[in-house]
């Protein structure tokens, strides 16, 4: 699939729905701050909770919602399940060129009428507990 064939092209248009779904994906705060805890290593859903301060059940869909969308994966450890980045380096890259579009268009997406921060904020997020590299909460 590409998204850059051109806007002539027939694969342009067949690749955007997909390209939708995965924006989508990434379009909730909380699963955006799933992504950012991922990106320092594993984490049991346990421990996305306590890191996020949101319910397990919460955090669970949100992890199950990554998943379908190829962007995390799981495997057990004990009765618990262990959540990591799937194609991490390319995860990172669209989480740093989302950053670096974020810097380059300033207030512009925080002002937007549709979109912006007041729409979306999630309060539960924004008090993030803040933990160590190896993922311990302080």
């Amino acid at each position: 699939m590409t998204m850059l064939t051109g806007f002539a092209g027939e694969a342009l248009a067949e690749g955007l729905p997909v390209a939708a779904a995965l924006f989508h994906g990434l379009s909730d705060p909380s699963r955006l701050a799933i992504l950012q805890h991922l990106t320092l290593g594993e984490h049991r859903v346990r421990d996305l909770t306590e890191h996020l301060g949101l319910a397990q059940s919460t955090v669970s869909g949100h992890l199950a919602c990554l998943r379908e969308c190829g962007l995390v994966e799981s495997r057990p450890e004990g009765r618990a399940s262990v959540f990591s980045l799937t194609n991490a380096p390319e995860v990172l890259g669209v989480l740093a060129a989302a950053e670096r579009l974020l810097e380059a268009t300033g207030q512009g997406v925080a002002l937007c009428p549709n979109y912006g921060v007041d729409t979306v904020t999630n309060p539960s997020v924004g008090q993030l507990k803040s933990h160590d590299a190896q993922g311990v909460a302080r």
